[in-house]
């Protein structure tokens, strides 16, 4: 008969060094395998390990098969794999845990490699399937779409947006530091988990590692949970989300300058190139890249200020250097001069009709004054009110409660 019995301590109160944590949704298939891989890897390592499965509902009766095995059943009501898994995590007793899913993909005996480097001190251990990172991908275990596009265009994204080396940011087996992981607040309930961990964890400066892993074919005979597009989506918008400089102050800055730029050139009289006359409708064409580059700027350093001040980032030295640049007083000091300019074109513009008897006008003269006027007037009555709301967001920032 197997000895199912697993290297835990004799009283719950005794120290736990590892919990696999395993989130299950009607795995009866491999549930069973997968709590005897972690079982037995914890018996050869001879190291204080529990195993811990966290039930999403399952209804084929993944809970008793875990339980015969030797596994600690957790039951989730709240569906989705973020949920199960932060329930597990709540739940485990382990200094450590090592997460992976319950369908044999992962091979949970590849334990020790994530414990080497947690005991050196690193807060979490990213497996990594990638041969770029020395993991291995079987045939048939990862759909030509996730192995080419999908995890390749994430994981550098997440890499440019978060400063991290992480080359598989979507690799289900990780290993972490508990306490430091509950710390960080995580809390979307669907896929999308996986990357909330690493990225709150990137932000929040840990000291991360990788280990290469071995990714088979999952031991199942109907479709994974994962759901291509919508899942790929939700791991897309939840980093745009948190890389608010990314999605709104660089693309923001980029446009303003350039339209800027052109305004300026256009607004001394019309630009002949390569035959081609750029003059009062590329103006005006300009006014409103201007326009729309300084709102999208406006709604970043917006995102940055709040994001932080509710604890969702950590905190910056760009918010502390708005706040202490006294965000009200130079939004009048910058936006009302502006506002006054826009006023001056636009009375100016109003001499040129009157002089012809309010009659028709000389187009391309006029509309130059009356576009300045326009993005004058607009720009400062955006930068001043924009300042308001700065500060009040700082005295939000500031109090108390």
């Amino acid at each position: 008969m197997q000895d199912t019995r697993i290297n835990e301590p004799e009283r719950k109160t005794d120290p736990v060094e590892v919990s696999f944590v395993l989130p299950c949704l009607n795995e009866a298939e491999t549930i069973g395998a997968c709590v005897n891989e972690c079982a037995g890897i914890i018996r050869s390592s001879q190291v204080a390990g529990e195993v811990v499965v966290a039930d999403n509902g399952s209804t084929d009766g993944s809970q008793e098969i875990a339980e015969r095995a030797g596994a600690r059943v957790i039951p989730v009501p709240k569906r989705g794999y973020g949920s199960a898994l932060m329930a597990g995590i709540r739940g485990a007793r382990g200094k450590y845990v090592v997460m992976g899913d319950s369908d044999m993909s992962y091979d949970f005996t590849q334990m020790p490699r994530f414990l080497e480097k947690l005991r050196q001190g690193h807060e979490l251990v990213m497996g990594c399937r990638m041969e770029r990172g020395g993991g291995t991908i079987l045939p048939g275990a990862m759909p030509f779409l996730h192995r080419w596009l999908g995890n390749p265009v994430l994981s550098s994204l997440g890499r440019v947006l978060f400063r991290t080396p992480i080359i598989d940011f979507h690799c289900g087996i990780r290993g972490f530091d508990r306490e430091r992981v509950l710390a960080l607040g995580l809390c979307t309930p669907g896929m999308e988990f996986a990357s909330e961990m690493v990225v709150k964890a990137s932000l929040a400066r840990f000291k991360i590692a990788q280990v290469p892993v071995t990714l088979r074919p999952d031991g199942r005979n109907r479709p994974p949970h994962l759901r291509t597009w919508r899942d790929g989506w939700r791991h897309l918008r939840f980093m745009l989300l948190h890389a608010p400089r990314w999605l709104f102050l660089y693309p923001g800055l980029a446009i303003m300058l350039l339209a800027t730029a052109a305004f300026a050139v256009l607004l001394a009289g019309p630009v002949n190139f390569r035959g081609m006359k750029f003059d009062t409708n590329t103006l005006l064409v300009c006014s409103v890249g201007i326009m729309a580059g300084f709102q999208i700027t406006l709604m970043g350093i917006f995102s940055e200020l709040f994001s932080r001040s509710m604890g969702l980032l950590p905190p910056n030295k760009l918010v502390d250097r708005i706040l202490k640049a006294e965000p009200f007083n130079k939004g009048i000091l910058i936006g009302g001069p502006l506002f006054v300019a826009g006023v001056v074109c636009l009375f100016l513009a109003l001499v040129k009709w009157k002089d012809t008897g309010f009659g028709s006008l000389t187009y391309p003269d006029t509309l130059r004054l009356v576009i300045s006027s326009v993005i004058g007037m607009s720009l400062g009555i955006q930068i001043m009110f924009g300042g308001f709301f700065l500060g009040v967001l700082g005295v939000i920032k500031a109090s108390p409660d």
